[in-house]
């Protein structure tokens, strides 16, 4: 089953927030996980389950193991000076939610099973923990970008210029997202594998 994660398009409105003389930037990360429910006591029965309770994610009908919604949002402060406009502060904050697999029947499942959900599930968390890690590092290149801008000669202008930047560096963020998922796909077997064999090799099986 191929990883994928659900991005929600950046919503970043930079707003005209009252006037400052010192240029400042902060970036506010919050992340939440929930789970969705699997069943199973074999290979076959997870992988269905999978299947039929995953996640969907935007631009695809299939499911997916796990899933990370993005959601940026974020505010300036412009300040108009000696008849120029200048971006004295920005505020970006960055929301992810992580939707991991939950196997409810462990219980029942042979030791062999519970190996191979364990090495499944931890990579689906790291997968899509990094995810959360790209999101992270884009909201920080964003901040620099925007409080980087040259002033210009009236706030209408310069939020035009800001909302450019807030764009173009969206773009460059979905692009590192999809670049991410597609090597983890292509890895997805010979690291699963490799994972197995570790953990094998760690319990003496």
């Amino acid at each position: 089953m191929p990883f994928a994660s659900q991005h929600i398009r950046v919503s970043l409105i930079l707003l005209l927030c009252g006037i400052s003389s010192v240029a400042d930037a902060e970036v506010i990360a919050r992340k939440s996980v929930s789970y969705f429910d699997i069943k199973g006591d074999s290979a076959d029965a997870l992988d269905a389950s999978l299947n039929a309770r995953g996640p969907v994610t935007m631009g695809s009908s299939s499911r997916h193991p796990g899933a990370t919604k993005i959601h940026f949002s974020g505010s300036a402060t412009y300040t108009e000076r000696n008849g120029r406009c200048y971006i004295t502060e920005v505020k970006i904050t960055v929301d992810t939610e992580i939707i991991l697999p939950r196997w409810r029947d462990r219980r029942h499942a042979s030791r062999q099973l519970s190996m191979i959900w364990d090495t499944l599930s931890e990579d689906i968390r790291r997968h899509e923990d990094r995810h959360a890690e790209i999101a992270r590092d884009h909201a920080r290149q964003m901040e620099k970008a925007i409080l980087a801008l040259p002033s210009a000669k009236d706030c209408d202008t310069l939020q035009d210029k800001a909302n450019a930047v807030t764009m173009q560096q969206t773009q460059l963020h979905d692009e590192d997202q999809a670049r991410f998922d597609k090597i983890e796909a292509i890895n997805f077997q010979s690291r699963i594998q490799r994972l197995m064999t570790y953990r094998s090799q760690q319990s003496g099986e």
